[in-house]
């Protein structure tokens, strides 16, 4: 009675709803158990519990509506002392501290993780600098013996050297020269033609006088030049000199072509005859380093007879191996130019007077009168020099952009390839 009691005078003007007057019954029959006679020692922690329980659940209920926390044992001092009512509330109160404490913990853990892994990757992250700045160091401390082994390295090869740069600077030279007088046609210098044949000539000349005593110019007809293959250098010296020198060779027959006057070859046959030029060169560099570099693979080693021969002999096989898929690829090429150089196929039809006047007798491309105009497919007339120039470096219509040559026709244009063929 004395908890019926109290749960009515904390409530004096509420309405006892369905779930309160069934908790009301239940707190009167656990208090009625409270309060039953010492015999019932048994039955006291029983009750105790039940007590508790039973006000938890309705704190529980009422403030947070779903949370049940559940409490398994109460001190039995709750049971015996009339003021257990206040142990419980003590309970209660720091039941729901721990509660909450342990929440808090979690939550602090949870929150701890991410701060640990960021940790890590900045731990990480300040080893790689570490380490980047400990090669830097490194770097910084080294610099010196660095540059005192190149300077030993290039004093060592210092002839060598001064030649590459002398026959590259030599190559791009003549190269844009021979190119910017194709590009003149008729206007071109005949002197200026002249002069460039003099000059790779001489060029060729006096470097093979210079190093007449190694026979460098016995490569060029696969013969043997006096030198040690054996060694590596010695091996790209050779076929390094005998590149350029081919190279100057045939850009020495497209200064010869260039002083061929027009009335004799037109501008149009002349293009045909770089682009020949320039494939048979290509063609035949592809060749001349293979005796050279055989004779070094056989000699390679220096292990006894039987592995040395062996090893010589399987790295030249691999060598001619590779070496004829490339000429198969080559020839293919090849080919094709050759069909073209006979064939000479046009791009268009002449074009009529009466087709020239109706665009005022303009070329777009030279902006000056035709020149034995030419028809295209897609109706657009131009000189025929100018557009066998454009389609030198491109498919399609200058204006309209609509394709008309099925591949670019490289080389027409008295250009020679840099590509160093080293193997």
């Amino acid at each position: 009675m004395f908890c019926s009691l109290i749960f009515r005078r904390q409530n004096p003007k509420a309405k006892k709803s369905g779930s309160q007057k069934k908790y009301s019954k239940v707190m009167q029959a656990n208090c009625s158990q409270l309060h039953s006679p010492p015999g019932a020692a048994g039955s006291e922690d029983a009750s105790a519990s039940q007590c508790a329980h039973t006000r938890l659940t309705e704190g529980s209920c009422l403030h947070s509506g779903d949370v049940h926390i559940q409490i398994n044992s109460i001190p039995k001092e709750c049971a015996e002392n009339p003021g257990s009512r206040n142990i419980r509330s003590g309970v209660h109160s720091r039941t729901h501290g721990c509660v909450h404490s342990r929440l808090r913990s979690h939550s602090h853990n949870e929150a701890r993780q991410p701060d640990e892994t960021a940790t890590e990757s900045g731990d990480h992250g300040s080893s790689s600098v570490s380490e980047f700045r400990y090669l830097f160091k490194w770097l910084q401390k080294s610099l010196p013996y660095i540059l005192i082994l190149s300077v030993k390295l290039v004093m060592q090869h210092i002839t060598g050297i001064s030649l590459g740069i002398g026959l590259l600077t030599t190559f791009m030279y003549a190269n844009k020269s021979i190119v910017n007088q194709v590009f003149l046609r008729e206007r071109c210098s005949k002197i200026q033609c002249a002069w460039l044949l003099v000059f790779l000539a001489g060029s060729s000349v006096l470097l093979y006088y210079t190093f007449h005593s190694q026979s460098l110019y016995h490569s060029l007809i696969f013969l043997n030049p006096t030198l040690d293959h054996s060694n590596f250098w010695e091996v790209l010296w050779i076929v390094g000199i005998t590149d350029f020198i081919l190279k100057f060779l045939f850009m020495g027959l497209k200064c010869l072509i260039l002083l061929v006057p027009s009335f004799i070859m037109p501008f149009k046959s002349k293009g045909y005859w770089y682009m020949l030029l320039e494939e048979l060169c290509q063609y035949y560099r592809t060749f001349v380093p293979i005796p050279v570099w055989f004779r070094y693979l056989i000699s390679y080693g220096e292990f006894g007879n039987v592995t040395r021969w062996s090893l010589g002999i399987l790295l030249a096989l691999l060598y001619l191996i590779l070496k004829l898929l490339d000429f198969f690829g080559h020839l293919r090429t090849f080919r094709r130019v050759l069909r073209i150089f006979f064939t000479r196929p046009t791009y268009g039809v002449a074009a009529s007077k009466r087709q020239c006047s109706d665009v005022d007798d303009i070329c777009s491309i030279c902006q000056a009168e035709f020149q034995k105009p030419i028809l295209l497919i897609c109706q657009h007339i131009f000189c025929e020099e100018c557009i066998t120039l454009w389609f030198n470096r491109e498919k399609t219509c200058p204006l309209c952009r609509t394709v008309i040559s099925d591949h670019i026709n490289k080389w027409k244009d008295g250009a020679t390839s840099s590509h160093l063929q080293i193997y």
